[in-house]
């Protein structure tokens, strides 16, 4: 058998600590910003063409 060096996962550090809920409403918010901007976009340019 080979010699494996298998650690407890619940032992992990995390070296980059981050703050998960900035990151989803960052994301969410970015997200919802884009697709606002693209949404009024396409009206315009459908009442451009019409």
């Amino acid at each position: 058998m080979e010699n494996v060096n298998a650690r407890d996962p619940r032992e992990h550090v995390n070296e980059e600590p981050r703050n998960d809920l900035q990151d989803v409403v960052f994301g969410f918010g970015g997200m919802l910003l884009f697709m606002t901007v693209i949404f009024f976009a396409a009206v315009i340019v459908k009442f451009i063409i019409t």
